[in-house]
């Protein structure tokens, strides 16, 4: 590998916090104790880390309905996570906006957002705030397949090259949008060639290597911070579950397709990694396992025992009046 100690284990540990959070997640929606609706990020969790490892706090993210990994690598912490989940108090928007409407500028997390596309201007617009302010920060935009068809995608991009915005717009390839197959909904299924028509790099990355991601990101993001433009970077990966907890995801998907993809699991695959070269220890990642399993049992704890929201606070967590 070409990482430090250090940084493989951070990678191990931001990638199993994603899969536990979501184990968790999953359990309370199906024991029905969570309300509304989720989509789940189990199988995706490279390209969250490998994006976020070369991201500062001042650094602004946009994401997608299958938002928890992104904002969990960018820094809200599983409690406040989760407890939005649960639509409590607790949560970083008090329970306003659940799985769908996570947000914490704070840190720049610009949002989850429940349609398609929609995150990529918002990017941009991020993007030219920080270029007009004379910042060397950047704007990842986060999305799937399913939004590289939508105007939101093409006037986004198009926008950044044309200015030479600090953007990085990472799609997340897991061939499917909700039951359509990417095959089936356009005819150039390699997405990082689209790059070519905005004069931007087009970047195609095994999206289940978090390395392979780390280091592609790491240009995209450099090129970005000196102020040369965006790019567009393709990482191809694969959803475990469904389109949304509910959907079985076996209907349209051939079952051994979805074995071959588990058969990749992105956090195994580092681990086992990082193990045949002795870069680490198994005690140290039994360790990193101890401490996120109980991470995500304190959070889980915190979101059943945090308070509904009051009606009296219905206008806090309103960012514009």
């Amino acid at each position: 590998m070409n990482v430090s100690k250090e940084q493989a284990l951070w990678f191990y540990r931001c990638m199993q916090e994603q899969r536990e959070f979501e184990l968790k997640a999953y359990e309370l929606f199906r024991s029905g104790k969570m309300p509304g609706f989720i989509h789940l990020y189990v199988g995706e969790e490279a390209v969250a880390a490998g994006v976020t490892a070369h991201l500062r706090k001042d650094d602004y993210v946009t994401s997608t309905h299958r938002g928890h990994g992104h904002e969990l690598a960018k820094g809200i912490p599983p409690r406040e996570a989760l407890a939005e989940l649960m639509g409590t108090e607790g949560g970083c928007n008090g329970g306003r906006g659940g799985s769908m409407h996570l947000y914490k500028p704070e840190i720049g997390f610009l949002g989850t957002n429940g349609v398609v596309g929609a995150g990529i201007p918002i990017a941009a617009g991020a993007a030219l705030s920080a270029k007009l302010q004379g910042t060397d920060r950047v704007a990842v935009a986060f999305l799937g397949d399913g939004a590289v068809n939508s105007g939101n995608f093409h006037e986004a991009l198009n926008m950044a090259a044309a200015w030479d915005l600090p953007l990085v717009a990472v799609c997340e390839n897991n061939m499917y949008a909700t039951e359509t197959p990417f095959t089936v909904a356009t005819k150039n299924t390699h997405v990082a060639t689209r790059g070519a028509a905005y004069g931007m790099p087009g970047v195609e990355v095994d999206g289940d290597d978090v390395q392979a991601v780390y280091e592609k990101a790491g240009e995209a993001i450099a090129r970005a911070r000196r102020g040369e433009g965006p790019t567009l970077l393709e990482c191809l990966t694969y959803r475990w579950f469904g389109h949304h907890v509910g959907d079985p995801g076996t209907s349209y998907r051939p079952k051994d397709e979805i074995a071959a993809w588990k058969a990749r699991d992105p956090v195994a695959k580092l681990r086992q990694q990082v193990l045949d070269e002795k870069i680490a220890e198994p005690h140290e990642f039994e360790a990193i396992d101890a401490e996120v399993r109980k991470l995500i049992d304190e959070a889980a704890d915190f979101s059943l025992r945090s308070p509904q929201p009051k009606a009296e606070t219905a206008l806090d967590h309103v960012y514009s009046r």
